[in-house]
């Protein structure tokens, strides 16, 4: 009886995680079917891309659906987003995907400033309206020039207050986060329900962070061997409304710590479930 509770839980705890496909860059550059099908080996179903690696859309399509891979989100360009959002609104249909990312606001060297804050802000709202009216939700991940300060808070928050979730959300890459000396747990709980999205990797201890959204890739480790907290992270995602997660790794060993990473986020499930097993929230009792 109470092993089959924990199988119960355990399915119920099990979380999707995905990738994005940025980490396995190198190897797509050689191998794009064997690259898909080791996402696949691997377990993965799920995918955030943008890009089909020199094979035609229906190339690319097929070698998806063989390998049982869903791509749920693409990148666009901050400046196709502001001149001619439709192209990326044919891109992310074309993918069959839901979510469009923007991955980076242009800027002068690492001068970020407020006006480049307030016409982002211009810019993904007005596009995320008639994204939105696609059926397709945008979303902006930052790298963490934008948490410098601003009044009573960061530039980052600025963004936030002034945007419509209607139109705009964000993605959360962890690792991004922590670099620029935010806490990822914290910005989760001051903002929920606007992370739809997050980008899980860890940073290796000792790392100095900055707030110029640059880091070396080697400082990527396998989850769980970091300093960024992901069991708290992963616990706080949940609660604060996060519906997809990808792991990325930039590092030039992913193909050996992407399986590792999996490992750690499947472990952190089973002991949620095995807790919950032994600790089963009491029945409501329902009304005479």
């Amino acid at each position: 009886m109470v092993a089959m509770m924990v199988v119960s839980f355990a399915a119920a705890a099990q979380t999707e995680i995905g990738l994005q496909l940025y980490s396995l860059r190198n190897q797509f550059k050689t191998e794009v079917p064997g690259t898909l099908a080791k996402v696949s080996e691997w377990g993965i179903k799920e995918v955030e891309g943008g890009g089909t690696y020199g094979l035609s859309m229906d190339e690319f399509q097929k070698l998806l659906n063989q390998n049982k891979l869903k791509v749920v989100s693409v990148g666009a360009d901050y400046n196709v987003l502001k001149d001619n959002p439709q192209a990326a609104i044919d891109n992310a249909k074309a993918f069959g995907a839901k979510y469009v990312v923007c991955f980076w606001i242009p800027h002068n060297g690492d001068e970020f400033t407020f006006e480049n804050i307030k016409e982002a802000t211009d810019v993904f709202n007005k596009a995320g309206k008639l994204l939105q009216e696609n059926g397709l939700s945008l979303c902006y991940h930052p790298h963490g020039y934008e948490f410098r300060p601003y009044e009573n808070g960061t530039l980052f928050d600025y963004m936030v207050k002034n945007s419509d979730p209607k139109y705009f959300n964000f993605e959360m890459d962890v690792f991004w986060i922590k670099h620029p000396g935010q806490d990822p747990v914290a910005l989760l709980e001051k903002y929920p329900k606007r992370f739809l999205l997050m980008h899980l990797k860890d940073r290796k201890p000792g790392t100095p962070g900055n707030q110029n959204g640059h880091a070396d890739v080697e400082s990527n480790v396998v989850l769980g061997q970091g300093d960024v907290g992901i069991d708290r992270v992963m616990a706080a995602a949940k609660k604060a409304g996060v519906k997809h997660y990808f792991i990325e790794d930039e590092s030039s060993h992913s193909v050996e710590q992407i399986p590792q990473s999996l490992a750690y986020l499947k472990s952190l499930d089973k002991g949620k479930a095995n807790k919950e097993a032994k600790n089963p929230k009491p029945k409501k009792k329902g009304r005479s």
